[in-house]
């Protein structure tokens, strides 16, 4: 016969296992995806997915939770060296393919999380860059913010695009798109951050005159 203990910890092994296969199944299928995938997922019956979680909803806001807490986690463990942002992060198809596609879908949905994530990634970026001005690596930039929320927009974007185009239906591989991704992007992204576009600064001269003038050369100070 078990102890409560042991059938606590095993109620906390099971729900923890649903809401890690509910992750997986929301990420892969969708948000719409029934309580009997997400059950066959977790090698569980679909009654006792309600047992522990209430409603799809409810472990739904669980999932979010837990995914929230994830990405701190790895923010914390995995960037002190400010090596990474969590979008170099998401790239390292093997261990953040599920967490990717939960991503991608919650991004897709919008919703509190959303909004939550893709503050998180313009932080990171914002770090990101400060760091690499500090090292000499980056030029610094007149609107530091607006630099970050174009580089996260852009990357994102694309990857969001990409799921759109090339990989729709309720069924994706994100450690796929990823890797496409990063086959189709990687080169085109180096070179405009390391090259430019323009080989002159003539267009940015003439947005600056129309702004005003207001805005400093950031080199220059």
């Amino acid at each position: 016969m078990h102890s409560r203990k042991g059938s606590a910890e095993s109620d906390l092994t099971t729900r923890a296992r649903i809401r890690d296969a509910a992750v997986a199944s929301f990420g892969r299928h969708g948000f719409d995806v029934s309580v009997r995938t997400i059950a066959e997922g977790a090698s569980v019956s679909p009654g006792l997915v309600i047992h522990h979680f209430g409603s799809k909803a409810d472990l739904r806001r669980a999932c979010d939770e837990h995914v929230a807490g994830r990405i701190a986690e790895l923010t914390e463990e995995d960037m002190g060296d400010g090596a990474q942002t969590f979008l170099h992060q998401l790239a390292s198809v093997e261990r953040y393919a599920v967490l990717t596609g939960y991503v991608v879908r919650t991004l897709c949905d919008g919703g509190p999380l959303a909004v939550e994530l893709y503050a998180r990634m313009v932080d990171d970026a914002v770090g990101y860059f400060a760091r690499g001005e500090t090292a000499g690596g980056i030029r610094p930039s007149r609107d530091p913010a607006g630099r970050a929320h174009w580089a996260v927009t852009s990357a994102v974007g694309s990857l969001l695009l990409l799921v759109a185009l090339r990989h729709p239906g309720p069924d994706v591989d994100y450690a796929r798109v990823i890797e496409d991704w990063a086959a189709e992007f990687t080169l085109p992204t180096l070179e405009m951050y390391t090259e430019s576009v323009f080989t002159d600064r003539a267009i940015l001269d003439g947005y600056l005159r129309h702004l005003g003038g207001g805005a400093e050369d950031p080199e220059s100070t």
